[in-house]
């Protein structure tokens, strides 16, 4: 299938593009390349099932091993740091010294002010 030189210019028209003649050239001796590679392809009848229909493939055995599932196990057992039931992960040091503080004494953690940014206001300060 042939793309003419008019088509490319069409094209790159739609897709404001500036071709010079050389590139014009270049381009509709490579979309005709590629549109006859495809029409190739549409001619060939291979034996491959049609879309829909059931495939042989045995599925892959593998060997029976009685290992035990590791989520069988409690996860504190899996956790590296466990504190009052939850996952403890390292701080993060983004975090201001204010708040950093706070979390170190639990008990204080509800009386420190949060940033702006933290509290859910908008960039507005509204």
């Amino acid at each position: 299938m042939a793309v003419s030189r008019d088509e490319v210019l069409r094209v790159a028209a739609l897709a404001r593009l500036r071709l010079d003649p050389a590139e014009v050239e270049l381009f509709t001796a490579q979309l005709s390349s590629i549109l006859d590679h495809i029409s190739v392809l549409g001619r060939v009848r291979g034996a491959a099932p049609e879309a829909g229909e059931p495939v042989d493939w045995p599925a892959p055995q593998r060997d029976d091993s009685g290992t035990p599932d590791a989520l069988a196990r409690p996860p504190a057992e899996l956790a590296p740091a466990w504190e009052d039931g939850f996952f403890a992960v390292p701080r993060l040091p983004a975090l201001d010294a204010a708040l950093e503080d706070a979390f170190e004494d639990k008990a204080r953690a509800g009386d420190v002010a949060l940033p702006r940014s933290r509290r859910g206001e908008g960039a507005s300060g509204s």
